[in-house]
């Protein structure tokens, strides 16, 4: 059973109110247009596919059963249209980086940090614990927009699991219904998302 919150929130949309749908469009626009980048070749693309989904989420509200979330129920259906968009052009869909990004070749972040993905007890964890940073040079102004770079130059798949993960705030189980990701993979991509940015922070920060 969905909490009251969610029926509420539902029950508001499906009334037509306003409000509530703005309210869920500037909560999610953003990642979703990151989401669409995993597989369309610009972010105007991404764009338009995000918009897409927008009017396929008005006209479904009424067929939305309410056995996922209704965020992830929202970036399934721009997940969807992102794959059919990338199809029409004829863009190879990245399902590499998405369900074997441990296979996928890349310049890795001082592997010795860390340890192996295969390791039984922290697959992917920092094997040498890195430097702590004082908090009010992490909450600068600055720095924030050095995270925030960072985060936009990873490659699409890494991009949006940490922007949903760390940014929004989802859980794993979410990320994973939402991109239709295993834990293994999601934890992987998330990993070197998160690797990337600390080393951008490590350069900044000295």
């Amino acid at each position: 059973m969905q909490p009251t919150a969610a029926r509420d929130e539902l029950a508001a949309l499906r009334a037509g109110d306003e409000a509530a749908f703005l309210a869920l469009v500037r909560q999610h626009h953003g990642s979703m247009i990151r989401v669409a980048q995993i597989y369309v070749g610009s972010r105007a693309i991404a764009e338009e596919v995000a918009q897409e989904a927008w009017v396929g989420v008005l006209k479904g509200l009424d067929r939305f059963e309410g056995r996922s979330s209704l965020k992830t129920w929202v970036f399934r259906i721009v997940t969807n249209l992102a794959k059919t968009r990338a199809v029409r052009e004829g863009r190879t869909i990245p399902f590499s980086s998405l369900r074997t990004p441990e296979n996928v070749p890349e310049p890795a972040v001082e592997p010795a940090r860390f340890r192996r993905h295969d390791d039984p007890r922290w697959p992917g964890h920092w094997a040498v614990k890195p430097n702590e940073w004082p908090e009010e040079r992490l909450l600068a102004a600055e720095t924030a927009a050095i995270v925030d770079g960072a985060i936009d130059a990873l490659p699409p798949s890494q991009r949006a699991v940490i922007t949903l993960r760390d940014v929004e705030g989802w859980s794993s189980d979410e990320v994973c219904n939402a991109l239709e990701l295993t834990e293994t993979n999601q934890r992987v991509l998330l990993h070197r998302g998160r690797s990337k940015v600390r080393k951008a922070l490590e350069e900044h920060l000295g």
